[in-house]
């Protein structure tokens, strides 16, 4: 796994870093904003006062142009006087002005001005098609400049007519100091704000949070032994479902560790009768050795108790040690290829000299070669499998009586989706009251003499859970009396072909 993967984040400076990144990436697009805005509200009393400069310049040169009386030294005249008059001085800024002729010809002012390249309208009618003042940037020489300018329709041209040009340029010295008068209003402050929200976000994140430090400490605070529900009275409505997850993993946790202590203790008690048997065994051998009435007679039958007693209790072990690796939840992991008929096969085998010992007829039923027994192949753990079989044998040899029989099978399903593993024994059958029953660890039918630990059934549930298939109990006779003959029993075991590893074992009756 790639070491990033490992690494632990921070809830806390995730947050804060998704609340001040973009906090952080819109501020200069603010900055950039503020001063587009600051130029547009630089330009407008200034481009006002253009516009009254430029409207008078054009009333007094149409009333000259008009005219057409006075020689053109004389409109010059008049118009520089007028320009004197309404232009403002100052130390900033220089104002320079313009005024053409209707054939464009220079009557008054700077020439260095350029003439607009707009499309207008021609006067029709002696009225211009366009009478607002309008404005541009533009530059004399190296100096940038703001330009009003408007045409103006002289009635005397008549219709068709050319019209004059009136053009006011000014510097822009005040509308730059103007601007960042602006700019310097609305960005200092920020500078200010600026980390003041960063201290509130960062007191209110850890605020916020608080709650989950406060959990944390809760849960530190608990022994080992305490899985109580965590109280869900202070905790947030988003961390609830996390308290909620836990408390149902407490719950779980609580109740697999009773049934562990339960099944330790149950596995004591079993364990102690044949330790308490060979302790009896071996101290009643000693005192009769120790009286002199020690003979080979009772010495055999002392030393065959010895090791009943010894084998019962490995019986009880290694059923402990099955049950174990059933519950392994690593199990699924080692999963591979296995013949379900083979495995059986093998366990009838192994089982032939106890059957012959207890004169059982024990048979098997299925494919008999590799070739035959390919739709039997399924993927699962084959020591569990295997440990599945020999106890649903050996739970039916148990209970069998001399002279009956035991048959194991396997059946391929026709539509290729499970595997089916049956069982079935000439014994006294299982009440249907006790079928759910059996399947609890250390329960033994009543009324039976039967010797064993109880596990073989439980061992079979749990290697079924663990590869997703269905325990079957019923009868394998129908029953019609209480004189008839025993209806036996017929386990029957539905593993699929492909199992899931998380799904639940069903035990029906």
């Amino acid at each position: 796994m790639p070491a990033e993967q490992n690494e632990q984040r921070s809830l806390f400076g995730e947050i804060l870093d998704w609340m001040l990144a973009p906090l952080l990436l819109l501020w200069p697009m603010s900055l950039g904003l503020t001063w587009v805005v600051a130029q547009t509200i630089a330009n407008r009393p200034y481009d006002r006062e253009l516009a009254d400069l430029v409207r008078a310049l054009s009333r007094q040169a149409t009333l000259q142009v008009a005219t057409g009386m006075q020689p053109a030294t004389q409109v010059k005249s008049e118009l520089e006087r007028t320009a004197a008059l309404l232009a403002r001085e100052d130390d900033d800024d220089r104002t320079y002005y313009q005024v053409l002729g209707r054939r464009g010809e220079l009557l008054a002012g700077e020439a260095g001005l350029v003439v607009p390249s707009d499309d207008r309208a021609l006067a029709v009618d002696g009225r211009a098609a366009d009478p607002n003042v309008r404005f541009r940037d533009d530059m004399i020489g190296d100096e940038p400049v703001r330009v009003a300018y408007l045409w103006v329709g002289a009635s005397a041209a008549g219709p068709g007519g050319n019209e004059a040009l009136v053009q006011v340029a000014e510097t822009l010295g005040k509308r730059s100091q103007l601007a960042t008068e602006i700019i310097k209003g609305v960005i200092l402050p920020q500078f200010v704000i600026l980390p003041l929200a960063v201290v509130l976000v960062w007191f209110a994140l850890a605020r916020g949070i608080r709650p989950l430090a406060d959990l944390q400490q809760r849960i530190r605070r608990r022994e080992s032994t305490d899985l109580s529900p965590i109280a869900e009275g202070n905790v947030p409505d988003e961390v609830a479902p996390l308290v909620r997850a836990i408390n149902d993993l407490l719950q779980r946790l609580d109740h697999t560790i009773a049934a562990q202590r339960h099944f330790l203790a149950d596995a004591a008690h079993q364990l102690k009768t044949p330790l308490a048997g060979l302790r009896m065994q071996a101290e009643l051998a000693a005192r009769e050795i120790d009286s002199g009435r020690g003979d080979p007679v009772s010495m055999k039958h002392s030393l065959r108790q010895i090791a009943l007693s010894t084998q019962r209790a490995a019986h009880m072990v290694n059923q402990l040690l099955a049950m174990a690796r059933a519950e392994d939840t690593g199990q699924v992991a080692r999963h591979q290829l296995v013949d379900i008929a083979a495995v059986t096969r093998a366990v009838v085998r192994d089982f032939v000299p106890r059957a012959i010992e207890r004169r059982i007829d024990l048979g098997y039923e299925g494919p008999e070669s590799k070739a035959a027994s390919a739709g039997t192949r399924l993927m699962g753990e084959p020591v569990l499998l295997t440990e599945m079989i020999r106890n649903l044998v050996d739970n039916a040899l148990q209970y069998t009586p001399q002279g009956g029989t035991v048959t194991a099978r396997v059946l391929p399903d026709a539509l290729g989706l499970h595997v089916v593993v049956q069982v079935e024994d000439t014994g006294p059958g299982i009440a249907p009251a006790e079928r759910e029953a059996v399947f609890r660890p250390f329960y033994r039918a009543l009324g039976t003499q039967v010797d064993g630990s109880g596990l073989g059934l439980a061992i079979v549930l749990e290697v079924a859970q663990r590869h997703g298939a269905s325990v079957t109990v019923t009868d394998a006779r129908p029953r019609s009396g209480e004189t008839a003959q025993a209806p036996g029993t017929l386990f029957t075991v539905r593993i699929p072909l492909a199992p899931p590893p998380a799904r639940p074992p069903t035990a029906t009756v």
